[in-house]
């Protein structure tokens, strides 16, 4: 049996911005085209990387735009989220920053090819059945500031 390689040094962080689109009690969610560890399909928020000269609220509105289709008004940050992944034998750190977007227009079925779906799904659905804790969380905050009374 051959030892296994030694790990590469991590790499730099890594940040993404992204959008939890509200539509009254409704937030849309993708299906990227990559698949999860163990080629699981994932359910998740639309989020990438700010392009060069944009802050993390227009890169949020641009991949919204871009991943579900829908465009809106820029509410509020709703917090980061940390976590790390492997690609190619490197540890990665991640952080994303997702906001509250407001839907104006805009259909979940103009997403681009880096999804494979894109739909709307209620709320509380959605704080329980995205793949990662991390933006279940975010959509549970999501969730607590549309609440009456808030």
């Amino acid at each position: 049996m051959s030892p296994e390689p030694p790990a590469q040094p991590a790499a730099e962080p890594e940040f993404s911005a992204g959008g939890v689109v509200v539509r009254g009690e409704e937030v849309v969610v993708i299906v990227p085209t990559r698949r999860g560890p163990g080629g699981v399909r994932v359910l998740a928020l639309p989020k990438g990387h700010p392009e060069a000269g944009e802050s993390p609220a227009q890169g949020a509105l641009r991949e919204v735009r871009e991943e579900a289709g829908v465009s809106g008004d820029l509410l509020e940050s709703l917090g980061v989220v940390e976590y790390s992944y492997e690609r190619r034998r490197r540890r990665i750190a991640k952080r994303v920053e997702f906001f509250l977007i407001e839907y104006r227009e805009g259909d979940p079925a103009d997403h681009d090819h880096e999804v494979e779906q894109a739909r709307w799904m209620p709320l509380r659905e959605a704080a329980t059945s995205l793949t990662y804790p991390g933006e279940r969380e975010i959509v549970a905050r999501a969730l607590s500031r549309r609440a009456p009374g808030r």
